[in-house]
């Protein structure tokens, strides 16, 4: 019998080395977001959906707002509750929020909105805002430029098929758009970089869904070869990532 892999899942066995090796993402982010949502974090009411465990949470929190944190998954939700014992936690999926409707001055995905169903988390997200109210989507997305980092996707490739089809591509305005003519999505890309160990690289490259839902014997193999091929590209053993963050704003129109 075939088994088809979990990918969405996949991130609950390794939750505690996602929590410490994904990037977060840069001040301006946030930033941006309350720009382009055109209210501030400090004493929003927000929902941060497919939370994981808190990366993108954390400095929403920090910056005020009134954060309830939702993710469905066991692993992520248990790293989240034991790193943000302050923040209200509820199991649930962005298909089906367990809010009434008009809760929230903003909606929020870190790097999890293509985990969803978009026909139904956008209309979701829309049915728990306020009017006025801002639904905002992002991702962390590697630069793939740089000749190592060229040559490691090939490299992954040919061990892993599946890898470039799990990393994420998509611009969301477009399916936002799709979903509903009305809307009037918001775009706006920013640039960051960090310099991590060698081995932090290595360990962020395990969380993603196509490791992740291999077993051990399989994955740790490519992984350390992977560490081999990065040695001779970093002989000082540190790594820097370059990253264009993705962000979408989706305003839930006034009433009236």
């Amino acid at each position: 019998m075939t088994t088809t892999p979990d990918f969405a899942g996949s991130f609950n066995a390794v939750a505690a080395q996602y929590a410490v090796a994904r990037p977060t993402y840069p001040p301006a982010l946030y930033d941006a977001v309350e720009e382009l949502a055109g209210r501030p974090f400090a004493g929003a009411a927000v929902a941060d959906v497919g939370a994981g465990t808190g990366i993108g949470t954390r400095p929403m929190h920090e910056r005020g707002a009134r954060v309830v944190a939702v993710e469905p998954g066991p692993g992520m939700a248990a790293e989240l509750r034991l790193r943000l014992p302050g923040v209200t936690l509820v199991r649930a999926s962005g298909d089906a929020l367990p809010f009434a409707p008009d809760t929230f001055d903003l909606v929020t995905y870190a790097q999890s909105w293509h985990w969803t169903t978009p026909a139904r988390s956008v209309p979701e997200a829309l049915r728990v805002l306020r009017p006025g109210g801002a639904l905002a989507l992002w991702w962390n997305v590697a630069d793939r430029t740089a000749p190592w980092a060229v040559a490691q996707l090939e490299r992954l490739e040919r061990r892993l098929p599946a890898y470039r089809r799990h990393s994420v591509t998509t611009l969301a305005p477009g399916l936002v758009r799709e979903i509903d003519p009305a809307l009037s999505p918001v775009y706006r890309e920013l640039t960051w970089s960090r310099t991590v160990p060698l081995t932090v690289h290595v360990a962020t490259l395990a969380t993603h869904s196509p490791f992740a839902v291999l077993p051990p014997e399989e994955s740790e193999p490519i992984l350390a070869d992977e560490a081999e091929a990065l040695a001779a590209d970093f002989p000082d053993g540190q790594v820097e990532e370059r990253y264009t963050v993705r962000l979408t704003i989706v305003e839930r129109p006034p009433i009236g």
